[in-house]
């Protein structure tokens, strides 16, 4: 049996459309014998509205004080990141070109800080995934490959979220093979599985292609309520009948997850 120990991308009500706090979902992974939990709410266009005046950190304070979360918690090692939106076909990040004007208390001086570089600097490590996608309306299979190998090349990602199930067509092998040259993740989903069409053959057609290449891989739930923390039931069928490598799973132990994160970082 493939062993999962590591939920890396779970949401809180930080995410808006999301239900449970950082401590439920934590609580939800030691039930579950999970060893490391990352907590990676949405950084993104469907949850933020930013005007053309800029961005107020106001706003975005729960990813700017995250560094006093406690880095074990009920026995589980906590990490803190966000899951970021890929906006457009050059794989740029949500926030990268939107500038803070004014701090938690009074107005920012110029020059200003980007938004993504502020938030990204308190996470550490950042989800790259696409949810809407119609800047991509009419892109060909290889614009959209080098989009997910321009996300890959940002300093602060580490993991590319659920590319099962974006709906874009792209060169796996091709990403998978930029992922593993960066030490960096392709991440097979629990929430893929879910009413969407195509999604599970393209999970297992990704999954093949890091085996095909020595790409290593996370888990996660994708979680959006507590209840389905660490909860990976699907993820472990796909990687089972895949035969994947166990080797490869970055998130088969919190020290194997923390071996990639930190050579990363």
């Amino acid at each position: 049996m493939v062993r999962l120990a590591c939920d890396v991308h779970t949401h809180t009500i930080f995410s808006r459309h999301a239900y449970s706090t950082v401590e439920e979902n934590v609580r939800a992974a030691a039930a579950c014998n999970f060893e490391l939990l990352g907590v990676t709410d949405h950084f993104s266009p469907m949850i933020h509205g930013v005007g053309p005046e800029g961005a107020s950190m106001r706003e975005f304070q729960e990813f700017i004080n995250m560094r006093m979360w406690p880095r074990e918690w009920h026995g589980v090692q906590l990490m803190h990141g966000c899951e970021a939106d890929i906006v457009d076909l050059q794989g740029r990040l949500f926030g990268w070109d939107i500038p803070v004007t004014y701090h938690l208390s009074v107005p920012a001086e110029p020059p200003y800080t980007m938004l993504a570089d502020v938030v990204f600097s308190n996470c550490q490590y950042v989800i790259a995934s696409v949810h809407e996608h119609g800047w991509a309306e009419g892109a060909t299979r290889e614009q959209n490959t080098q989009m997910y190998v321009r996300a890959l090349e940002h300093p602060k990602v580490l993991i590319l979220g659920h590319t099962g199930r974006s709906g874009l067509d792209f060169d796996e092998e091709a990403v998978a093979e930029a992922a593993r040259d960066a030490g960096k993740l392709i991440e097979i989903n629990e929430a893929s599985f879910f009413g969407r069409n195509n999604a599970l053959e393209r999970c297992e057609q990704i999954a093949c292609a890091c085996a095909r290449v020595g790409c290593m891989v996370s888990t996660a739930s994708d979680a959006h309520i507590s209840y389905d923390v660490a909860r990976l039931e699907r993820v472990r069928a796909l990687l089972e009948r895949v035969d994947f490598p166990q080797h490869l799973v970055a998130t088969r132990s919190a020290e194997a997850f923390l071996e990639v994160y930190e050579n990363f970082s």
